[in-house]
């Protein structure tokens, strides 16, 4: 499953972009996904839950999950 989101400001952080795209409900959980090494920006794993996500960006999860920020 594949959606997009689209953010009014120059970027948003990753943690902060899994909750607005509804792929996690709280920032515990965002913060366990991506320590756990289950997210991947742009095809490659990413474990920086404060990693600048800009529009363009491609983020999705292990599962399949992913958003495209626009």
């Amino acid at each position: 499953m594949d959606g997009q989101v689209e953010i009014r400001t120059e970027f948003i952080k990753l943690g902060s972009l899994l909750k607005l795209a509804g792929l996690v409900g709280t920032g515990g959980e965002a913060k366990n996904l991506i320590q756990s090494g289950r997210i991947s920006v742009n095809g490659e794993v990413c474990t920086e839950r404060g990693r600048k996500i800009r529009p363009g960006d491609h983020v999705e999860t292990a599962d399949g999950n992913g958003v495209t920020v626009i």
